[in-house]
Order: C-alpha cells, then structure tokens, then sequence
C-alpha cells in the first residue's frame, strides 16, 4: 500500500518514470486503472445528489460508472486521429510515450478530482438545488481540470524539448479531446440526476447532437 501511494505521489509531482518506461505496455495500464478507480470514487459522490434511498441507489451506480466511461471512450475514440497526426508530423516513433503523457494527465485530473469530492458532498448537504448542484460539479470538472493541464505539460516537456512539433501535436489533441468530450458528455447525461425525475442511464432524446442544440439556442437568441 506504501508503494501505491507513492506511485500516486509520483503521479502528482509528474515523475517521468511514468511516461518514459519505453518498452512497456503496465504504466500504461496502470494509469488506465487510476482514471477508473478515481473517476468511480468522484463519479459515486456526484450520484448521492438527492439521497441514496430506494432507485436513488441506481443513480450513484450510474454516475460513478459514467465519469470513467466519459474520459476512457472520449480518449479512445480521439486516439486513431492523434496517431495519424503523430504519423504525419513525423512523430511516431515518439507515439507510446505521447499516449502515456496524455494518460497520466487524466489520471491525475481523476484523482484530484476524487480529493474534491468531500466538497461536493458538503455542498449537497447544504443546498437541494438541483440546478446550483450540476453548476457546482461543472467548477469541480473545470478546477480539476486546470490543474490537469500543468501536469500535462510538465509530462509533455520531454518530448517538446527533443521535437518541438510535439507543442502543435498537444494542442492539436486538445482540440480533438474537448471537440468528443463534449458530445460525450451530452450522450452520458445525466450525472448527477434530477431527484424529481425518474432514474435512467440514458436520458430519451440521448443520442442528440450537442452542437447542433446549441446552435439552435444561439439562433433563438439572436432572434427573439
């Protein structure tokens, strides 16, 4: 259990053991694993919203299965894009290592997250507002991941001083990252669960296009 903790410690001071372990598939797994378990233990806390009385159960299930689910497929399906970019710019041999920099980056965000998470219990305990509760785990997301981006680039830093196109290659996967996320997170709804609506997984009209609702909002705006 030391050795774990220290894994972890390691994770936050961005050791670079992490992302530099060339010829090895297991650091990449672990931090995989770290993304799950945290994102579970942050997303279990977010699903508490409204008691954990009878269906209520459900949700807490749901949304500690979902803030993984979100960053882990959003990931994947970003990935095939990333390794053609990487391709082209001429970065592939430095490929296993980008992909473990990226890793450790939302590994990180999902534990610091996790630490968050007594403040959004706190906050539940203190206001039923179910408005102000998905406002106030939006600031979570957001704190947590500001903080990710720091360590993303301190993992990034190797790989910038031997190739600077590395720099273009970390903003061209941010794009591609926030681009998925958003429609993901869209699909995912809801996180947290109105407790004045039924328990569900998928909300019906899931499978919208989070870009297209929201271009339609503008446009209603604008034309009111």
């Amino acid at each position: 259990m030391t050795v774990y903790f220290q894994h972890l410690d390691d994770l936050l001071r961005g050791r670079r053991w992490i992302t530099q372990a060339a010829g090895t598939s297991r650091a990449a797994l672990w931090l995989a694993a770290q993304v799950l378990l945290f994102g579970f233990v942050y997303g279990a806390v977010m699903g508490t919203f409204g008691g954990l009385v009878g269906e209520r159960l459900w949700q807490v299930l749901y949304s500690a299965a979902k803030v993984p689910l979100l960053l882990l497929v959003t990931f994947g399906i970003g990935l095939p894009s990333f390794f053609v970019l990487n391709t082209l710019y001429g970065l592939r041999d430095d490929f296993g290592e980008a992909v473990r920099a990226l890793l450790a980056a939302q590994a990180g965000m999902t534990l610091i997250l996790a630490s968050l998470a007594p403040f959004t219990a706190l906050w539940y305990a203190s206001s039923a507002d179910y408005p102000s509760a998905t406002l106030f785990n939006g600031l979570m997301f957001a704190a947590a991941t500001f903080a990710a981006q720091w360590l993303l680039r301190r993992y990034y830093r190797p790989l910038i001083e031997r190739q600077p196109r590395h720099r273009w290659l970390l903003r061209a996967w941010l794009v591609i990252y926030a681009f998925v996320a958003v429609q993901m997170a869209w699909v995912l709804r809801p996180f947290i669960g109105d407790p004045m609506r039924p328990v569900q997984f998928f909300r019906e009209e899931a499978w919208g296009n989070a870009y297209v609702v929201v271009a339609e909002l503008v446009w209603k705006l604008l034309t009111r």
